[in-house]
């Protein structure tokens, strides 16, 4: 049985990237500039990095220390034990448009998405390409042709998952020893690749417009659609099991909580910049739910 959302967190600009790590959720304020974590019901809210070149993906390395995307200056930072921030990776020669979401395997390799072209200009969509970024700093492009990587998750059996939020799809990946990306193939479609690369005229006809997304216990994904104002919880093949209509655009997600059954979610009334900048309209819901995360 699923809840019905209620606001832990409120008076942000446009939250992303949710993460449940040491009993906390953490998430990034993309036009806060800043990372910050509260406690499952949204007390002891605290600021953990500050980031002036925009804050989008979290992960940890194995040794506990916090990575986070910084999408303007496409880079990868580390925050010290200390609490300084530094350069883990630069992706700016690599990445074609804003770095964005990413994952980190239990090697420390993080995968990084960007937009691949200038999403709030309106440029035409082009596909991108995703990123490791292995610990010494090392940059490798590991799959290409991808219709705006956004959410990403690695499933206990070394299998990574890739939203495609243009592609209408998840696309899937083995993960093999040494970090690479093979056997790709479409885990879940909701519909064709687009044929035409405006902007104005791709968003209206997606079915699933994925956004940010986290994995259950059971290999279900749940998936924000950014532009359904939904969440959606999908199985492989593209079945949706269950659909939560929180009444606010939704962008992205995570399970978490003491027993890894609240689903967290980053709403905002839109995505556009100028008006998020403008505005602290974003908010972190949670909602319960049956299956716990992975």
């Amino acid at each position: 049985m699923i809840g019905t959302p209620t606001t832990v967190v409120a008076g942000a600009h446009f939250l992303e990237a949710p993460r449940w790590h040491e009993g906390r959720i953490w998430f990034s304020d993309f036009y806060g500039y800043r990372v910050s974590s509260a406690r499952e019901d949204g007390s002891d809210l605290r600021v953990e990095a500050e980031v002036p070149g925009q804050p989008s993906g979290l992960g940890w390395l194995p040794d506990g220390r916090l990575l986070i995307v910084s999408m303007t200056d496409r880079r990868v930072l580390r925050r010290e034990p200390d609490g300084t921030l530094v350069t883990h990776a630069d992706l700016s020669s690599h990445a074609t448009g804003h770095a964005n979401d990413m994952s980190v395997d239990a090697h420390g390799r993080a995968y990084v998405g960007n937009f691949g072209f200038d999403l709030m200009a309106g440029d035409p969509i082009e596909p991108a390409a995703l990123h490791r970024a292995d610990p010494d700093g090392t940059v490798t492009e590991v799959a290409g042709d991808l219709w705006f990587p956004n959410g990403t998750a690695i499933t206990p059996g070394g299998v990574l998952l890739v939203v495609e939020t243009f592609g209408d799809r998840v696309s899937a990946f083995d993960l093999t020893a040494d970090g690479r990306l093979v056997n790709r193939r479409v885990w879940a479609e909701f519909g064709p690749l687009p044929t035409d690369r405006a902007l104005e005229r791709v968003l209206p006809g997606l079915t699933v417009a994925g956004d940010g997304a986290c994995l259950d216990a059971e290999g279900g994904l749940w998936i924000a659609d950014a532009t359904g104002d939904r969440l959606v919880r999908v199985t492989e093949g593209g079945t949706i099991t269950d659909e939560i209509r929180p009444g606010t655009p939704v962008y992205a997600c995570a399970l978490g909580g003491e027993d890894g059954r609240t689903l967290f979610v980053c709403a905002a009334p839109d995505f556009h910049d100028q008006a998020r900048k403008a505005a602290t309209e974003g908010r972190l819901l949670a909602v319960r739910v049956d299956i716990p995360g992975v």
